[in-house]
């Protein structure tokens, strides 16, 4: 199983990522491990705020890329499960 997720920090920042091992990976974010990201690195703490499961990684990896694509006001539709304005937008 391969994972899409967003994460937010407490200014609201968000970070789009994808991951086979979405506990682990939260877990690298947190702790700032070297493997983590740059915003992880960067920013205080956040929470993970959305998921989506895919059975491959290039799904996944497709998916980060069309997300990382939309506006801010998509994203926060699709985390907010707006699935009605998310089609307006």
């Amino acid at each position: 199983m391969f994972y899409l997720y967003i994460i937010k920090d407490e200014r609201g920042s968000i970070y789009i990522g994808q991951t086979n091992d979405l506990e682990k990976r939260i877990q690298e974010h947190i702790n700032k491990y070297k493997k983590s990201s740059k915003y992880a690195k960067d920013n205080g703490n956040f929470k993970l705020i959305y998921k989506e499961e895919y059975s491959s990684r290039l799904e996944a990896m497709q998916r980060e890329k069309q997300l990382k694509g939309w506006t801010r006001a998509k994203k926060e539709t699709l985390i907010n499960k707006d699935l009605v304005l998310l089609k307006k937008l």
